[in-house]
Parts: structure tokens; sequence; C-alpha cells
């Protein structure tokens, strides 16, 4: 049974507000639903502009990143469906773009899977940094033509034939929006508004600066600088079919469960239950693990052992918003989070809320286990009778020991190797050798071992 009670609403917005004060995330918006389109939970954290000090609500529009490609996949589904495209046509019958990868043909389920063989271009990358002004580089791409032209030579970065390797590219759901917009006659961005949004009265999702512009409830863009100050920024449109869409929780729910009901909501089917599953189906490895297996679909994400349940999800960043959608279809639930600021990884907050929604314990997350124990070896440690002391602080995943006088200061990396509740062992390089680091943890105490000398932790 899906519910939330009010400990785990307790224990979910006290792990939100730590995250975001940890991180700088100046606002997030949060909501939970089922499969019937109700909203078990929302609701808005922090500020959606800071110097006006208005609020974050459920309300509140961000944009929603790479979630769009779930957008996209959806809408060639339609197509496919209709008979209009097939998934295993050549992308050359549509875009006017001769590429082929290791001498392969790219089809649009190479696009969809982001397994052309070809790694990523980086024009998103360097299209934000240069209109949010982080960079030097100008990629002056303001349509999806501008892509192709860019695109030009790209099978000279080929690495595999297409279906071999998964390389995540942006510029494969652009062509997937142009192939879109060629054979329904229509914009890309209208066909996703009159064939997806309207139909599931997702009113106040918007691709335009005109249409944000008139909504009284939309999230300020932030840059977190070097110093953790929030720099007010700007959204970078121009982005369309690879991440451009802006939406918030609420209408986003509707979208959620759109996919729980297997393509369907109330009254209104878009596809059937096969092309949903299908966008599911994992048909191609990732290159890394969280719960073991992640593959890729359709424009999502597949986490098939996340705590004995298939996870179906997808992330986004323009950098100043940032978004995680997930749902898990067995127990009819699912998750949408949104700010507007890079910092703490959002799917972990969504993965969160779902894990107490089906009635598990958050404490058997992977990336919580982490971060409890990391936590615990952050701060300051002591030799003998305090003849020699350093600072071990946090860096993502690894840790960093400083040593510091009134002169110089040097800092090594530390890697993980072993992590348990009672002890965690990490390495490093030392003029090429490798150097070990033990941490031995009871109650609140912490012992290291590092090189000829043992630091006890200091306590706060």
């Amino acid at each position: 049974m899906v519910r939330l009670s009010d400990s785990d609403v307790a224990r979910l917005e006290s792990f939100i507000i730590v995250k975001m004060s940890k991180s700088k995330i100046p606002g997030l918006s949060i909501s939970l639903v089922k499969s019937n389109g109700e909203v078990i939970y929302s609701r808005g954290f922090g500020f959606r502009d800071i110097r006006c000090g208005l609020p974050a609500t459920p309300n509140t529009v961000y944009g929603i990143g790479s979630v769009t490609k779930s957008f996209t996949a959806l809408s060639i589904m339609m197509l496919v469906e209709k008979g209009i495209v097939g998934l295993d046509d050549p992308i050359e019958k549509y875009v006017n773009l001769k590429l082929r990868p290791k001498g392969g043909t790219i089809t649009i389920h190479n696009l969809l899977t982001h397994t052309t063989g070809i790694p990523a271009l980086a024009y998103a990358e360097a299209f934000l940094r240069g209109v949010l002004g982080l960079d030097k580089v100008w990629l002056p791409l303001a349509s999806p033509e501008d892509v192709v032209s860019f695109m030009r030579d790209a099978e000279e970065w080929a690495v595999s034939k297409p279906g071999e390797r998964f390389f995540y590219l942006n510029e494969g759901y652009v062509l997937l929006g142009i192939i879109i917009s060629k054979v329904s006659g229509i914009e890309y961005t209208k066909f996703v508004k009159e064939r997806i949004l309207k139909p599931l009265k997702m009113n106040r999702s918007y691709f335009s600066k005109e249409e944000v512009d008139r909504d009284p409830d939309v999230a300020t863009p932030y840059i977190i600088d070097r110093d953790g100050k929030h720099v007010p920024s700007v959204f970078p449109y121009g982005v369309t079919s690879d991440g451009g869409l802006l939406s918030n929780v609420l209408d986003m729910s509707r979208y959620i469960a759109l996919y729980l009901g297997r393509g369907r909501l109330g009254d209104v089917e878009l596809v059937s239950k096969d092309s949903i599953e299908l966008m599911e189906k994992p048909h191609i490895k990732l290159p890394y693990e969280i719960f073991g297996g992640e593959s890729y679909g359709y424009g999502l994400v597949v986490y098939p052992n996340f705590l004995g349940r298939k996870l179906i999800g997808h992330s986004g960043s323009v950098l100043v918003h940032t978004a995680y959608m997930g749902y898990i279809p067995q127990d009819g639930v699912g998750v949408m989070v949104l700010a507007n600021a890079s910092g703490y990884p959002l799917s972990n907050i969504g993965m969160y809320a779902l894990t107490l929604a089906i009635g598990q314990n958050p404490k058997n997350l992977p990336f919580i286990y982490r971060d409890e124990i990391l936590s615990k070896l952050e701060g300051i440690y002591e030799t003998y009778k305090s003849t020699y002391r350093v600072e071990i602080k946090r860096n993502g995943d690894f840790l960093l020991i400083t040593y510091r006088d009134k002169y110089v200061e040097y800092t090594t990396p530390l890697a993980p190797e072993e992590l348990r509740e009672d002890y965690a062992k990490f390495y490093t390089i030392n003029n090429g050798v490798e150097t070990y680091a033990e941490f031995f943890i009871k109650d609140d105490k912490v012992t290291m071992i590092y090189e000829r000398y043992k630091f006890i932790k200091k306590p706060f």
C-alpha cells in the first residue's frame, strides 16, 4: 500500500532541508503521485526568489532539463503507433545528415537509446555555459538546424558502431525533434503541446519565454558560486527536444500518472501499454551501477534492482534548474522533484521519497548508507598529545586529508575501497606508492591509521 505517514513526512522533510542547506539549493518543489493521478504529497521548500523573499510552492515552474527527453520519446512512440515512422528507420530518411559511424547506419532506435556510437559532442554543455556566461566558449546554435550543421563531421568522432555502446548524446534527441516536426508537419514544441500537454491538462508547462513571462509563479534561476553565494542568472531558452520544457511538480504528476496508467490517465489514452513497456525496456546497459543492472530505455533510465522493484526515472539539468522524475510501476507511485540551482542530486531526494512511500527504510539506499559513513569521517584529527593535526573533508565520494601550517598547505585525495558502519578503508598514491588510510568507527569515536600515524578525531 502506497502511503506517507506523519512520521514519514517529517523524515522526508528533514532530509530535504538538511540537503538543501548543505548544498545551498535556494528552492525546491516535490510531489508524490499515485497511478490514478491522486497527488498524495506535495510541498515547496525554500525560495523561488531570494531577493523578493518569495517561497517555492508545488505550483512553481522550473526547467525540467533532460526529463524532456521522455516527452520526445513518447512523441516518437505516438508516431510509431500511427505507422508514420519506424523504430528501425535510418535517420537520413528524415534528416539531411549522413552519418555512418564505423560504417554503420544510425536508426531512430539508436537515437532513442543513445547507441549511435558517437560520444557526447557537448553542444548543450557549450551552449549552456555560453548563454549563462560561465565560459569563454560561444556556440551560436539558435535552432535544431544549427545543431545539424554542427554535427556534419560527427562520424569522425565515433568510437563504435551503432547499437554497440551507450554514449549519452543530447544531439541525438535534437535530431528526434527534427524528425517529429518533419513527419507531423508541425513544430516539435507545438506537437508536444497539442498531443501531450493539452490532453493531460498540463496547462502550466511551457517551451517559450513569452509563456513563462506571463506565469506568476516561476523560479528564479541561480548559480551557486565557489564561495556558496547565490548569483541570479537567466534561463537558457533555445534548447528544445533534448531538454527545453519548463513545468511544475503538479503538472508533472499528471504526466507520471500516464506512465503508471500504462499510457492512460482517466479518459485520455495517448499510447498503448505495449509502447510504454517498450520505453521502459532495458535496451542498453549503462556504464555505471547504483543498484545493479542499470540500463537505458527510450528517454528513460531503468533501475531493475531498486529495493526488489523496477524503478523508472530520468534526471535533468540546465545548470540553473534541475529535475528528477521517477516511478515504480509495481507499486503505482511516482515522484517529481524540481529545484532552481545545481547542488545535491535530486534523484537521491526522489528515491528517498519513493522508498518511504513503499514502506521501506531509506537507510537501505546505497547513497544514504555511504553519506552517513562519509559524514562520520569528516573532522579534525590529532595524533598523540596533539603533536600533529590534519583535517578531513568530504569531496563528493572522496575524502580530502589536508595539512596546513603558517606557510604551507597540502591536500591529499583519498579514494574509498571499503565502507562499513564500523570500518572504512581508503587509498591514495604517494610517490608512485599505494598508501592506505583506515578508519575504525565505534559510536562517536573515530580512529584513523594513516602512514606511520594514529589519529583520533576530535569531538565537535
